[in-house]
């Protein structure tokens, strides 16, 4: 999940990364890291499977999973479905423009440069010191044209030049909740705005119980793209745990053939609705908007031991 935090005025403050990545990084030698940053309580642990992998986690919530080895993995199920609509967002290897909001560790920024050279990408994480954090931690290799704004996602978004993007990534969240403001039509409709002819925006939320929020998102969403498809675990979608959706949509028909294809073959059990499938999902919720939203609910206790 990454991070913004509603009601924080965006700093403006850039991080050029495109060619400061040092080699090395962080060893499982040196141990877990534990560092106050401004989102909350950051924490760097060895993942156990991987000799160069590294989770981050923010107030304990699982975030972010790197391998330095190999930036191509992605080891968080949401990761996964949203690495398929990376694959799916242009032909094998060509470059493309990326703007991502919320940033974390850079996982999805990374992905997109080791698989799509010469890729250009901005990513919004207001959290500055998390940012500085995994730049001195985890670096970036050089030649990676990816810059960091320490900025709120909506005001970046808002900035954007329209038409220039390939495909805005929604991965924001404050306190392990997606704020309001970056869940409503009005949000919607700024991302589609960005999108170039063929775009296509993406969200990752979490949801849970009778998934009234992953409901008005996808009735949001609805409201602004003629085309938008849902995936899931199927226990996610029948209310049985909390867990992550992720919403792809655009002007444009989907890949929902090849989509379909890379989540039914994944480890994760997954389930894509789209069309009717996905109007009877949404059961009447409104769609947001700037007036009516409310933040993603609280995760159970517990929900990520």
């Amino acid at each position: 999940m990454g991070r913004s935090r509603a009601g924080r005025a965006p700093t403006g403050a850039d991080e050029a990364t495109s060619a400061a990545g040092a080699p090395g990084g962080r060893t499982h030698a040196q141990g877990p890291l534990v560092r106050a940053v401004d989102s909350g309580r950051a924490e760097l642990r060895p993942d156990r499977d991987r000799p160069r992998g590294w989770q981050l986690l923010l107030d304990g919530a699982p975030q972010s999973l790197v391998d330095l080895d190999d930036p191509t993995h992605l080891g968080f199920e949401y990761q996964r479905r949203l690495g398929h609509l990376i694959d799916l967002a242009a032909p094998p290897g060509r470059p493309i423009t990326v703007l991502h909001l919320g940033g974390g560790a850079l996982t999805l920024a990374r992905y997109v440069a080791a698989t799509r050279p010469r890729s250009r990408q901005q990513v919004a994480e207001i959290d500055t010191a998390l940012t500085e954090l995994v730049r001195a931690e985890l670096p970036l290799e050089r030649g990676w044209q990816i810059k960091v704004r320490g900025a709120d996602a909506r005001a970046v978004l808002e900035r954007t030049p329209e038409g220039t993007v390939d495909l805005v990534i929604a991965d924001v969240f404050a306190g392990a909740r997606v704020p309001a403001h970056c869940a409503t039509v009005e949000f919607a409709a700024l991302a589609a705005k960005a999108l170039a002819p063929g775009g296509r925006f993406a969200a990752n939320l979490t949801d849970g119980s009778a998934l009234a929020f992953a409901r008005s998102q996808a009735a949001t969403l609805l409201a602004v793209f003629p085309e938008v498809c849902l995936i899931a675990d199927p226990a996610v979608l029948r209310g049985k745990r909390f867990g992550n959706l992720i919403l792809a949509a655009g002007q444009q028909p989907l890949p929902l053939e090849d989509l379909g294809r890379r989540v039914a073959s994944d480890s994760y059990l997954g389930r894509l609705e789209h069309g009717r499938a996905l109007a009877d999902f949404t059961a009447g919720a409104p769609a947001a908007t700037d007036a009516t939203a409310a933040p993603s609910p609280t995760p159970p206790p517990g929900v990520f031991h």
